[in-house]
């Protein structure tokens, strides 16, 4: 019971991976997929940046006295992937808007209801020009 306060940042790293995987498989909003997609990411960092502290460590600077260091990579690795993580966002939203631009609806189902409209008028449409009835 002791280690449990030494748990909490990967008590609230699951917690936010499970919320945004949560909202992801149950909105049909891609807005939302969206937000969700980037609350699982946040998850994902702030576990690996727990991982990469080491209890009592210093920064890696040589110091007198200091022997234990904690490893700078996590953290640098974790920079990047917010900066891939914004653009990865940017972009999803980008597309959101021409998706609704072209279906007028950010709802998944809306959207797949009026793709598979269109669908069905295009061949009917191509077998009246064809002149075949298939």
């Amino acid at each position: 019971m002791s280690n449990l306060p030494g748990l909490y940042n990967d008590f609230v790293a699951i917690f936010l991976m499970m919320a945004g995987f949560y909202v992801v498989i149950s909105q049909g909003n891609l807005v939302k997929k969206l937000v969700g997609l980037s609350l699982f990411q946040t998850s994902v960092f702030i576990f690996f940046i727990s991982m990469g502290k080491v209890a009592g460590g210093h920064a890696p600077i040589l110091t007198e006295g200091v022997t234990v260091y904690s490893n700078p990579l996590p953290h640098v690795l974790i920079l990047t992937a917010i900066v891939v993580g914004v653009a990865t966002t940017a972009l999803g939203l980008a597309l959101v808007v021409r998706i609704h631009e072209a279906y007028g609806s950010v709802e998944e189902e809306e959207i797949q209801a009026r793709d598979d409209a269109g669908e069905g008028a295009r061949e009917a449409g191509g077998a009246a020009r064809r002149g075949t009835d298939s």
